[in-house]
């Protein structure tokens, strides 16, 4: 065990013999939901609370409309129906979504170790869609003490202009940790553990900018080649010893398509609990942090509170 993070090291990956490549499991306990935001102590996140200084507040939630002709990934889109309850003087609403189609963090039921077919824990799909299925697993377990702490944006766009480096937002893209350490060393932020990483690759500016056309034909290309961090040992290694959850402004956080021997979405749901944000709409949170000069803020997010659900808009604000 390290001494400063009391977690194994990255090198006693898997915990047990037989368990799945990078695994975690029974870190916890067997019947632990939590995975990586057990990370997230009383204490870790009284300290976060420190980085509160102007009361200044920023919503890092794309609206749940946003991709209201065609999702990627074939997801259904957002609708709305306002109904109004004549004769009297009143409306209600009811809201159909896909949990993934905006802003969301991806939950321990989304992503499996696809070989062994097994969720964090060891959770099968029959432990969710079988005769004896239970919410295991679900993203109920963490509406409850929310996702909290020291959130660190790494402002991977600003640093990938000032150093004239090209990408193709919508091609496989890979982003390699050694950029994302370049980061954090031009923003002169410093990484603690249990942080709420929070990587902004410009995805966001570059699908707004997009014709609808385009917008139109990508999205219904299959498979979809996206920007996203590189897969490698190097970026498992970093995630792990460092941060309680991750997130992105971009759909997949992972460049995509993943290879074959390597997906970051089946080490860090399925083999460690690491929540994955993706989509989060960071423009705002980026301008403010440039100018303040500081990279850090303190980050509430409350999933919402769906016994067995799969995945869930993130209901999340910055605070500085």
């Amino acid at each position: 065990m390290s001494q400063n993070t009391k977690i194994p090291k990255f090198s006693e990956l898997p915990l047990r013999a037989g368990d799945p490549p990078y695994s975690a499991w029974g870190l916890y306990g067997d019947d632990d939901e939590l995975g990586t935001l057990n990370r997230q102590t009383d204490e870790l996140v009284l300290a976060a609370a420190k980085e509160i200084r102007s009361g200044k507040r920023i919503s890092l939630n794309w609206p749940l409309d946003a991709q209201d002709k065609i999702p990627f990934f074939g997801r259904h889109i957002f609708h709305k129906e306002i109904i109004a309850k004549t004769p009297r003087i009143v409306n209600d609403d009811v809201w159909t979504f896909n949990t993934q189609s905006s802003s969301q963090w991806d939950g321990l039921r989304h992503f499996a170790y696809q070989k062994e077919q097994k969720f964090y824990n060891g959770v099968t799909m029959d432990d969710i869609h079988g005769p004896n299925k239970s919410d295991v697993n679900g993203i109920h377990a963490w509406s409850k003490n929310g996702i909290v702490g020291r959130g660190v944006l790494l402002d991977y766009h600003r640093w990938r202009l000032a150093h004239n480096i090209p990408v193709e937002f919508f091609k496989r893209h890979p982003i390699p940790v050694e950029h994302l350490k370049a980061v954090a060393e031009f923003q002169q932020t410093e990484i603690k553990f249990g942080d709420i990483l929070i990587i902004r690759v410009g995805y966001m500016e570059a699908f707004r900018a997009l014709p609808e056309e385009e917008l139109f034909r990508l999205a219904k290309s299959m498979p979809h080649a996206l920007i996203g961090v590189e897969q490698s040992k190097e970026t498992l290694e970093w995630l792990w010893s460092n941060f309680s959850a991750v997130a992105g402004d971009h759909p997949s956080f992972e460049a995509y398509p993943a290879p074959s021997d390597l997906c970051l979405h089946e080490v860090l749901l399925a083999g460690w609990g690491m929540p994955i944000g993706e989509l989060f709409d960071l423009d705002e949170l980026a301008q403010h942090c440039e100018k303040e000069k500081r990279w850090t803020f303190f980050v509430s997010s409350e999933p919402c509170n769906v016994p067995g659900g799969v995945a869930s808009p993130p209901n999340i604000i910055a605070m500085f």
